[in-house]
């Protein structure tokens, strides 16, 4: 009887860590004239495609954590390496970064050349999706 109580616990406790885990929607200005694939928004990420200004979260967050996993394959540790390289080696430099979701829509609704991410629930008519991560 206990064990099964337990295992019930475990599998609502685990029902909530799913729930608590929100899609992300890469978001770009509805005037866009380029539609990139999911390929494509990992290079702008990655500071290899300058077709589009990337706009970062500043701080590592749950949001930012699932689009760099499932866009780029990089954990956090692995993207500020990345970034180190390049910046040190002048071959690159930091996208723009704010401080949280809002600040990534008005960016992103601001400038006709900018592409985001953003947790979905942040989505307004002010921006487009172009596709949403699980």
């Amino acid at each position: 009887m206990k064990a099964s109580i337990r295992a019930l616990g475990g599998l609502a406790l685990l029902g909530v860590a799913v729930l608590a885990q929100a899609e992300v929607s890469v978001i770009v200005n509805p005037g866009a004239t380029k539609a990139p694939s999911q390929s494509e928004v990992a290079n702008i990420f990655l500071g290899k495609d300058k077709s589009m200004k990337g706009v970062d979260l500043k701080d590592w967050t749950p949001t930012k954590e699932s689009f760099y996993s499932a866009v780029t394959n990089k954990n956090e540790s692995q993207l500020k390496s990345y970034w180190s390289g390049l910046i040190f080696t002048g071959k690159g430099q930091a996208m723009a970064s704010v401080a949280d979701d809002a600040a990534v829509v008005a960016k992103v609704a601001a400038e006709a050349d900018a592409i985001g991410y953003v947790d979905s629930a942040a989505v307004n008519d002010s921006v487009k999706v172009l596709f949403t991560l699980p």
